[in-house]
């Protein structure tokens, strides 16, 4: 349960190594230097976080994603446990990506609910409280006992899409399972919207897709929560040009970008990607844009603090 803290409670912020770039960048939106936390790493590996100055009662919040490699987590278990230990007042793990959430439910015999897994220790380490952004799916939410504020990264994409010409445009989800993410945009922008189907042979391989709807001459959007391989975008991308489609961009939250993903992008039909900055991008490329979230992630720490709405952070929240 949040205690009843005013405002005059100090707040820190800390970074993981992970996300020290995105952490840095919310900090100054928040108009405060992060705090000092050193980890040290032993010869094989193992990680000691230490956090060099007093977090006594104190709101503490962690910015670190967690994304591959495992360690990333780990790390960030390990802050949260010694912030813990030092008698930190709430302690909150900012998670702008948080990595295995795609394992939210037991599709097949003998396999885990990983995206659970993960809920139960972030709450065993001792954090009272999630900041993070576009789950996987929604329901990940029901996996905490604690508050989890979901931020929607529409937040910032349907500012950065207002100022472009829409009057053309056609948005599309490149699976059904994220019709309900590409209805938002299509809604809240009245313009059409139309659904890829596919279905896999194995994770990351797709054995066919089909369109739903009409892209004869659209500008088409697609939009997805992450791009790993980025395979399902780039033929979703080529399947609604050979539908007529008069160009094809992409949105989506997380770049994974794991594999052959860029390659696949700087080959395929889509002439941009606009991702988001909860992942570093592992190199450049001219055909994807990144928009910052520190400025909403820095508004929702602040919101945390004063005890302030959250849901006014969104789109018609």
């Amino acid at each position: 349960m949040q205690p009843r803290i005013d405002k005059m409670v100090e707040v820190k912020l800390f970074a993981g190594r992970a996300s020290q770039y995105l952490a840095e960048k919310i900090a100054d939106y928040y108009q405060q230097p992060l705090g000092k936390l050193k980890i040290h790493q032993f010869s094989d590996g193992e990680m000691q976080p230490v956090i060099q100055e007093s977090v006594r009662g104190g709101y503490v919040f962690f910015i670190q994603s967690t994304f591959t490699p495992a360690e990333n987590l780990m790390e960030l278990l390990l802050m949260v446990d010694a912030a813990k230990r030092a008698s930190a007042g709430y302690i909150t793990a900012v998670i702008p990506y948080f990595g295995y959430a795609r394992q939210d439910r037991k599709d097949k015999p003998r396999v885990p609910i990983s995206a659970k897994m993960i809920a139960n220790l972030l709450q065993a380490a001792g954090a009272d409280r999630i900041m993070t952004m576009d789950f996987h799916a929604d329901q990940i939410q029901g996996f905490f006992d604690i508050p989890v504020d979901h931020l929607k990264s529409d937040a910032i994409y349907i500012p950065y899409l207002q100022q472009q010409d829409l009057s053309n445009v056609t948005f599309a989800s490149p699976d059904v399972g994220g019709v309900k993410r590409a209805r938002t945009y299509a809604k809240h922008f009245e313009r059409p919207l139309v659904i890829c189907d596919k279905y896999r042979k194995r994770a990351n391989e797709i054995a066919g897709m089909t369109v739903i709807g009409d892209v004869e001459g659209a500008d088409v959007i697609l939009v997805d929560d992450l791009a790993d391989t980025a395979g399902t975008l780039c033929r979703a991308a080529e399947i609604l040009m050979k539908k007529g489609a008069k160009s094809v961009k992409a949105m989506c939250t997380h770049p994974v970008l794991s594999g052959k993903a860029y390659d696949n992008i700087n080959n395929s039909e889509l002439s941009e990607l606009l991702v988001c900055d909860t992942i570093p991008l592992k190199q450049e490329s001219p055909r994807i844009k990144v928009l910052s979230t520190a400025k909403l992630f820095a508004r929702a720490i602040r919101n945390t603090h004063e005890h302030r709405s959250i849901s006014a952070l969104f789109i018609g929240g």
